[in-house]
């Protein structure tokens, strides 16, 4: 065991949890002041749920050797029996199992607290704990083996994805697309205005994610070494690339340059470095950022033309953005940065690992979508996903959760 690659990994877990209530001040900051509450539950309450799985069965699924077909890890780590010895496939790494486990918790954690950002003002909180529940076990968990767990059928194919840009990034955007079309739009969207209560917050969240993303990308080298500080590199130059580029779309399409706008295009460019991180280089870096604020802030409007209702753009942002992480990291992928990478179409590799990039990301968009358009629709047959038309005007801090954000006297608390 290594003491400082175990540290780096811990400390990387730690900075992923921070990113967890960043996304809760991002999102809370950009809905209306009588949600705020409700959505960073939601990421909250991931917290709690979320590590429960992930502890009971879920890291066994995940990272347990292969049940067969590269589908789906076995039982073997349930519980977290088996924790002093080496994870299947990964021997090679010099901190101890639980360390992986934990870091690699924190990844399940956010992936589903992104999904909130879709379905904002609407879902009814029980019908949130039971989707989110399914949701995690047929959906994350798979796709978590198939990327991350060497016995994985991606994996093992070869295919690249440095920090998630599969598994968390598509992932989380098309499955919020998939559950907002089964629940329907807001009352009302898009014809009133539902304007942030608060920008300042949203931006106090971006700079909440933009530090823990050294974590989420950096972490992912799972040691303390060049790798490592690559990814480190990459994720700050693809940030301001990616700030830089979405506030050049809104210049030039609508002549004004919006402090959420610089906001997301950093986020934007973290999500689309996340599966490049620790496989290209830094110049690279910066073009992934560019592309990806300027494509992003061109997805985000296409809810209006195609009138699907994702609140917060976890679609825009998030599934295109690690779309197009995906589809670059094939392009400039190149062992010089990482011997245990490979090299994209530009850097002499031919088409082998720009191909399986391209299968990787389309495979994840087909079962994201469909597996949770399935646990959405089922879920609303059975308990139904959506509050009232009296409960959407009043709020659902109040009438989800008994609670105000914002209070003249007392606790915030009805009746108090």
């Amino acid at each position: 065991m290594s003491a400082a690659d175990t540290a780096w990994v811990l400390v990387s877990a730690a900075l992923v949890l921070f990113m967890v209530p960043g996304l809760a001040i991002f999102y809370g900051g950009m809905v209306r002041s009588k949600g705020v509450l409700a959505v960073m539950m939601q990421s909250f309450f991931c917290m709690g749920l979320v590590t429960v799985i992930w502890a009971v069965f879920g890291f066994s699924l995940a990272f347990g050797r292969d049940a067969g077909g590269g589908l789906i890890g076995n039982l073997g780590l349930a519980g977290l029996h088996g924790m002093a010895h080496p994870l299947p496939g990964l021997t090679h790494l010099r901190v101890p199992a639980s360390a992986v486990m934990v870091f690699q918790m924190m990844f399940a954690v956010i992936t589903a607290a992104l999904i909130s950002g879709g379905t904002v003002d609407r879902i009814r909180f029980p019908a949130f704990v039971v989707f989110i529940t399914l949701w995690v076990v047929l959906v994350y968990l798979p796709l978590a083996h198939w990327v991350f767990s060497p016995g994985g059928w991606l994996a093992s194919h070869g295919v690249l994805d440095f920090a998630g840009g599969t598994v968390v990034e598509i992932n989380s955007g098309f499955s919020t697309l998939a559950i907002v079309l089964v629940l329907g739009r807001r009352r009302g969207w898009p014809r009133e205005s539902m304007a942030p209560h608060s920008v300042p917050l949203s931006l106090l969240g971006v700079g909440i994610l933009w530090f823990g993303w050294f974590g989420f990308n950096a972490g992912s080298a799972l040691a303390a070494n060049g790798v490592a500080v690559q990814a480190f590199v990459n994720t700050q130059l693809a940030a301001a690339a990616g700030l830089l580029g979405w506030l050049a779309f809104e210049v030039g399409k609508e002549r004004v340059a919006t402090t959420l706008g610089g906001g997301s295009g950093a986020v934007a460019g973290m999500v689309a470095i996340t599966p490049c991180a620790g496989f290209i280089g830094p110049m690279p870096a910066l073009l992934v950022g560019a592309v990806a604020g300027l494509v992003c802030a061109a997805a985000v409007r296409l809810k209006f033309r195609f009138r699907y209702d994702d609140s917060l753009d976890v679609l825009g942002v998030h599934g295109v953005g690690g779309l197009v992480g995906m589809v670059l990291l094939g392009l400039f992928a190149t062992t010089a940065v990482n011997p245990a990478g490979g090299n994209g179409l530009l850097e002499g590799g031919g088409i082998h690992v720009f191909g399986w990039e391209l299968i990787a990301a389309g495979v994840t968009v087909v079962f994201s979508f469909g597996v949770t358009f399935v646990i959405a629709k089922a879920v609303d047959l059975v308990m139904g996903l959506r509050v009232s038309a009296e409960a959407e005007d009043t709020g659902l801090d109040l009438t989800q959760h008994s609670e105000t954000a914002y209070s003249a006297g007392g606790t915030g608390r009805i009746g108090s």
